[in-house]
């Protein structure tokens, strides 16, 4: 008893009971569930199935029979008598009846279907009294009461009565003011048209009433134009009928405000009686508003549109923060029917301007100042058909506030299909626009060809709706030009409406005049390309001095555009990134507007310029890439051989005391060593990578570049999501990628490198310890040397020596490892002569070998011939004895760079007799691996990060395909450095792992 009841009843006794006897029916539906489970399947029926004898029975959705005597109504959904029977009896479902034929002496059926009467004339087709013009039915008496016979009464159109019947014929009215004042009888001349009487001469009679669909190059004559365009042109300049002249208004509208030759269609009877209106003083000092009309144009003197939209600032002001913060747009819309009846002020914000289903939060999404809006989406013709049975008319106003002194902007409207004497005029440019009011949504009746019931033939819709609210040039208070809403409409002729449909578009965006930003820019890009050619062509000489060739060629012309392309890359890589940087900081951070995003039409050029730059970086890239693979290497080896571990071999039967050989392993173990330093980088490119996605997509600074002035980075789902910025997105995604990986650098070169491994310094510290130099050739008279000759004398040593040798050195007991005595300098960059260098090139000659050994176990093959042999070891004594000034002809000096030599990257003394050593504390041989060249790295990264991103609009595969890059021209750089490795140290390939 303490459990819920199953009834709410006025006392408690009986609930026991009733769920006593509610048992069984439980029982029965489980059984019914448990023995006969299955699908039910309900057969389609449609009112229009039903046969002439059948009705549509909304309760079991199917088709039942009428009685006897009945046929269907005109609705499908009842059955009513047939002709010659009245209705005795009525169930309460109204659909139940009881039909009686009608006596022969009263045949008729009364208007009401419940009896029958005698007619004063003929029968209609239904059965019923038909009276003559003029009259009406008069059916029962003062009193209500049934008449045997039925009654035709004649209206008076005589003064003092001046009536007629009215629509339904069953009353008698006044008749219309416009008709003469002694009789409602509309006499020749005079012509009757609408309902009203009108004075013969006025305006022609033979108008024009069709509709023009331009873009399907077919003509209709409307059945709304042939019934009410010229009663409506009339009413409106002979009586100033204001609903008429709405009305006529609205014709020329559903006509898209079209002017052309013929003064007879919609609008030329428009501008006919615009002109009779002349003397009449204008609407609201407007002087494109005249008395008793609607507005509907502005004026076509050529350059007008110019003056209405960017002349004077709207009096109103946005702020996106603040005290004063204020983004709400609002719109009101005067709202007239086809007939030209006003209905009501309508508050636009919702779905009246927006034909897309979408939620109430993303529609008003539209009307927040700074939001860039766009929705689109597929309508069904069908659906149209049925809820536009006829069109909705708007004149469109700013509501700029002001308490009691309320003012309204008109918007100007921009109809993409109006013609001007056959020609798109809205096509072309501003100075040739024709501004005009009034818009409607769909319009399905004016294409009604035979009757206003029948199907349309064409109807139009407004595909495109946008607003525009440009921001007037240097505000700081966020004033704003009049907005322009521009209208699309589309013809669709009637083919099939249940698979017809229609795509329909409605946006709000702002522009800001883009000359000044891209003046800017451009003067950027010319102060900064200048610069650019004046550094390249440095470049340029310096090369030529390092190559030692004073001829300026072809290959000199060549080599410029190549460092002319690096140097311009970084212009455009600069300058784009510092303007997406500047709009993302100015646009997301201002409190009152005063810079507005470029349109993504005027975002081409800027992704121009990044196309620019990542195509020239490419070229840098790839220019240095081929440089690196084919750098003249080879490594000194100061090992000598000890006499102590000279071994005995026979020659000509006597016993021969040989020194041991000097062991190739170090120089192996160097080359190993230099190969694994090729691609090594001062970022880790793969936390580079999940860094920036981290940032992008998890903590979504992403939505930092959408096109609004929010700066927030969470986004509800319920609300709008506005696009993506191009320039902003670019700014933002190349902003994070290199602020990332200059924090890598800094890191890896301050932390790093100082306190866990430096690789550079280690490898130098590797060529003393194994008593191995490094001689690099990156231009053909210019590179760098690594001395590494060991201070001991001997590397080729075992365990317990070399230990002891690092620790002498540890505690000073050695000398130093520099090339000049008592220095610890040991790297270089090395300016040598032409001598030295056409020398190393007749010894390098015979270094090259082009057919290798497949197997390590081939030992016949695998031996060096002995020209190569020699060769190599011309080529160790040979550098050897240079450095240590063995050749008075080729010798050379230790000296200091200047610091503008530094800064500008050239060497002001020419090595014509003497080669310059250059100290190089900053181990610049790096120039030639990755680990020297990440900037250009971390620039191509970047530009092909952004630049598959900006195609696709997805970081995750913009990463993803930067990764594979990565990898490949890292697997290029390993694969070729060391194939040149070996061809050049004559280190063989296999043992470089």
């Amino acid at each position: 008893m303490g459990g819920r009841p199953l009834f709410t009843m006025a006392t408690g006794t009986l609930r026991l009971v009733s769920r006593l006897r509610m048992l069984p029916y439980f029982l029965f539906l489980l059984n019914i569930n448990a023995v006969d489970c299955q699908q039910f399947l309900v057969p389609f029926k449609a009112p229009s199935d039903c046969g002439v004898d059948q009705f549509f029975d909304i309760s079991s959705l199917s088709c039942s029979r009428c009685g006897s005597n009945q046929r269907q109504s005109s609705t499908g959904l009842s059955c009513i008598c047939q002709t010659g029977y009245r209705t005795t009896n009525v169930s309460p479902n109204k659909v139940s009846i009881t039909c009686e034929q009608c006596p022969p002496d009263r045949p008729a059926v009364t208007q009401d279907g419940f009896g029958c009467v005698r007619c004063p004339g003929s029968l209609s087709d239904e059965g019923k009294c038909r009276c003559p013009a003029g009259h009406i039915l008069q059916e029962r008496d003062i009193n209500g009461n049934p008449l045997d016979e039925a009654r035709c009464e004649a209206c008076n159109n005589n003064s003092p009565a001046f009536s007629v019947a009215n629509i339904k014929g069953d009353r008698c009215e006044r008749c219309t003011s416009t008709f003469i004042n002694t009789s409602c009888v509309c006499t020749a001349p005079n012509v009757p048209a609408g309902g009203l009487c009108f004075p013969a001469g006025i305006l022609s009679t033979n108008v024009n009433p069709s509709v023009s669909y331009a873009q399907l190059k077919l003509s209709v004559q409307s059945a709304w134009f042939v019934e009410n365009l010229y009663s409506s042109s009339a009413a409106c300049l002979v009586y100033a009928n204001l609903t008429a002249c709405q009305a006529l208004g609205n014709m020329c509208v559903m006509n898209m405000h079209s002017i052309g030759g013929l003064s007879s269609d919609a609008c030329g009877l428009f501008n006919t009686v615009y002109r009779s209106k002349a003397a009449l003083s204008s609407v609201q000092d407007i002087a494109y508003w005249r008395g008793h009309l609607p507005w509907l144009f502005y004026g076509d003197e050529p350059g007008l549109a110019g003056r209405v939209l960017q002349t004077d600032p709207v009096p109103f002001v946005f702020s996106f923060r603040g005290a004063n913060k204020n983004t709400d747009i609002q719109l009101l819309a005067a709202v007239y029917n086809v007939r030209g009846e006003f209905l009501r002020w309508e508050q636009l914000g919702g779905s009246n301007l927006q034909l897309c289903p979408e939620r109430a939060t993303k529609q008003a999404a539209a009307f927040s100042f700074g939001t860039s809006y766009k929705e689109s989406c597929d309508l069904s013709v069908a659906d149209l058909l049925v809820s536009h049975p006829e069109p909705l008319f708007y004149d469109v106003y700013m509501d700029l506030g002001g308490g009691k002194d309320r003012k309204l902007l008109p918007l100007p409207t921009l109809v993409q299909n109006q013609q001007y004497n056959g020609r798109f005029i809205n096509q072309d440019n501003m100075r040739n626009w024709y501004l005009s009011r009034r818009m409607f949504l769909v319009d399905t009746l004016s294409g009604r060809e035979k009757s206003l019931t029948s199907s349309p033939k064409v109807i139009r819709v407004a595909t495109s709706v946008l607003i525009r609210f440009q921001l007037v040039p240097r505000t700081r208070m966020g004033q704003i030009f009049p907005p322009l809403m521009t209208v699309t409409y589309t013809d669709i002729p009637i083919t099939d409406t249940s698979t017809q449909t229609v795509t329909v578009t409605f946006a709000v965006d702002y522009e800001m005049d883009p000359t000044e930003a891209r003046a800017k820019t451009d003067t950027a890009l010319g102060i900064l390309g200048g610069l650019a050619v004046l550094y390249s062509l440095l470049k340029t000489v310096s090369w030529k001095r390092r190559i030692a060739s004073p001829i300026i060629d072809l290959e000199t012309l060549l080599k410029f555009l190549l460092f002319y392309s690096g140097d311009l890359a970084n212009v455009f890589f600069v300058v784009t990134v510092g303007t997406g940087l500047y709009w993302l900081i100015f646009y997301k951070a201002q409190q009152f507007v005063s810079v507005l995003l470029p349109l993504p039409s005027q975002e081409d050029g800027f992704v121009t310029y990044i196309g620019c730059a990542f195509a020239l970086k490419a070229v840098q890239f790839l220019h240095k890439l081929y440089l690196q693979v084919t750098v003249d290497i080879f490594l000194i080896d100061w090992e000598r051989p000890r006499s102590k571990g000279s071994r005995t071999v026979q020659a000509q039967g006597e016993a021969k005391r040989d020194p041991s050989p000097v062991s190739i392993w170090r120089t192996y173990f160097v080359a190993n060593e230099w190969n694994e330093l090729q691609t090594i980088r001062k970022i880790n490119p793969t936390f580079q990578i999940m860094a920036v996605l981290f940032f992008l997509e998890v903590l979504h600074f992403s939505n930092l570049a959408l096109r609004d002035p929010w700066a927030t980075l969470q986004r509800s789902p319920e609300t709008y999501t506005p696009p993506y910025s191009l320039i902003l997105r670019y700014g933002l995604a190349a902003t994070l990628w290199v602020c990332i990986g200059l924090l890598q650098v800094i890191f890896f070169t301050v932390f790093y490198e100082h306190f866990v491994e430096d690789k550079i310094r280690q490898f130098v510290d590797l060529c003393s310890v194994s008593n191995i130099s490094v001689l690099l050739f990156f231009n053909r008279c210019f590179g760098y040397y690594i001395h590494g000759r060991s201070v001991h004398g001997h590397a080729d040593t075992n365990m317990e020596e070399m230990s002891n040798n690092l620790k002498r050195e540890r505690e000073s007991l050695c000398g130093q490892r520099g090339l000049v005595p008592n220095t610890d300098v040991q790297t270089f960059q090395v300016s040598i002569t032409n001598r030295l260098r056409l020398q190393y090139d007749r010894i390098q000659d015979s270094l090259s070998r082009r057919n290798r050994p497949s197997r390590l176990i081939d030992a016949s093959s695998a031996n060096l011939s002995d020209l190569q042999f020699r060769a190599y070891n011309t080529m160790n004594h040979f550098l050897g004895s240079i450095i240590d000034h063995g050749h008075p002809d080729m010798d050379y000096m230790v000296k200091e760079k200047l610091m503008l030599e530094r800064v500008i990257g050239m060497e002001f003394m020419e090595p014509s007799d003497k080669s310059y050593f250059y100290n190089d504390e900053t181990h610049s041989f790096s120039n030639v691996l990755f680990y020297g060249n990440e900037a250009t790295l971390l620039i191509f990264d970047t530009l092909f990060f952004c630049v598959v991103d900006l195609g696709s609009q997805n970081f995750v595969l913009a990463a993803v395909l930067t990764y594979v890059q990565q990898m490949i021209f890292r697997f290029i750089r390993n694969t070729l450095g060391r194939r040149n490795l070996a061809n050049k140290t004559l280190v063989d390939e296999r043992f470089l792992i």
